[in-house]
């Protein structure tokens, strides 16, 4: 499982997207490739990626898609994504 999230977390665009998650709230598939400037159907399929690893969980409003981080990660995988972030935020601030 952790590779899987590893793997997941490894494509920049993925990791933007669980950068964009991790304010807490669900962000529909339109900000999400707005956010990160990918297509429709490219921002679709990170998020695909990362709900098959089990980071993401979607919901149905209407005609969107809205993501948000997965509440009930697994605390090692929760320990790893935590990690990724604050390595990413360090290394943010050691450019800056």
């Amino acid at each position: 499982m952790i590779l899987t999230v590893l793997s997941a977390l490894a494509e920049p665009t993925r990791l933007a997207a669980i950068r964009l998650l991790a304010d807490g709230d669900a962000h529909c598939v339109y900000e999400i490739m707005q956010m990160l400037g990918v297509s429709q159907s490219r921002a679709s399929r990170h998020m695909q990626v990362l709900k098959q690893a089990g980071l993401v969980v979607d919901r149905r409003d209407a005609q969107w898609v809205r993501y948000r981080l997965n509440p009930d990660l697994t605390a090692e995988t929760a320990a790893v994504l935590r990690a990724v972030l604050d390595h990413e935020t360090e290394q943010q601030r050691a450019v800056a």
